[in-house]
């Protein structure tokens, strides 16, 4: 069980009163490689350019779903922690909208047709095992999910639309931030409670480190889809679409 810490509590040689550390810019240009390797994986790739298979997006939605609700479940309990309140917006929390849209493509009962993949099932131990152990590294996922959700989302909520034929936002409530007005105003809130945080140097490149980590944990979600994409548009199709790589096309709306 995580005890939750004290403000006065020393992490990683820092307390409340030392000058913070910019660890919003950080995570930005830590992450970027990773970023761009995420996008351009098989599934990732196809996406963005606007080949999108409904079984496999429906999937994708699914492994989402245990991933939030591991990750909502871990932050809601230990929001007393002084590293994890600051970014705990209420405003960003993605399961019901999941909820949502797994009714939508997989009827009321939803919860029966569904379980969590190898890849998901390794994402939400991991969420689970930082909450235990270390529950401020936790920061490095909720940067690296949410951030991008309300950023990069955006382009492939827009994409999803059009490829899948979808009218109004039904089965893609997950990029639907009802709670928040402006965008950009938002993040900018987000990026300054990141660097309010009160840690030290060595507890930012350890949050820089698992937000790669983060990245890592989701490329295998993305691959885990590849095969049912493959089925849907065939080897041939594919292959000519994940032949060329792309330079992080929504990397600089994500930060």
């Amino acid at each position: 069980m995580a005890v939750a810490l004290d403000s006065n509590v020393v992490l990683g040689g820092a307390d409340a009163t030392e000058s913070a550390v910019p660890l919003a810019t950080q995570l930005r240009e830590g992450t970027k490689k990773s970023h761009t390797m995420a996008e351009n994986t098989g599934f990732v790739s196809c996406f963005l350019k606007g080949v999108v298979d409904k079984l496999s997006y429906r999937k994708l939605v699914a492994s989402l779903y245990f991933v939030y609700a591991a990750m909502e479940e871990e932050i809601d309990r230990l929001r007393p922690n002084p590293v994890l309140q600051p970014i705990a917006f209420a405003a960003l929390d993605r399961r019901s909208a999941l909820e949502a849209d797994l009714v939508f493509y997989y009827g009321e009962n939803w919860l029966e047709q569904i379980k969590p993949t190898p890849a998901a099932t390794e994402y939400v131990a991991r969420i689970h095992e930082l909450a235990n152990s270390a529950p401020e590294l936790l920061v490095g996922h909720h940067y690296t999910r949410y951030l991008g959700d309300l950023s990069g989302g955006q382009i492939l909520k827009t994409i999803a639309q059009k490829a899948m034929n979808m009218q109004g936002d039904a089965g893609l409530q997950f990029y639907v931030f009802p709670a928040i007005e402006d965008e950009k105003e938002f993040k900018n809130t987000y990026r300054a409670a990141l660097n309010s945080l009160a840690i030290d140097q060595t507890m930012a490149d350890r949050m820089v480190e698992e937000a790669n980590h983060a990245f890592h944990l989701n490329m295998k979600l993305f691959q885990e889809l590849e095969g049912n994409l493959v089925a849907a548009i065939g080897k041939v199709l594919f292959g000519f679409l994940t032949r060329r790589q792309i330079n992080g096309s929504t990397e600089t709306v994500n930060n």
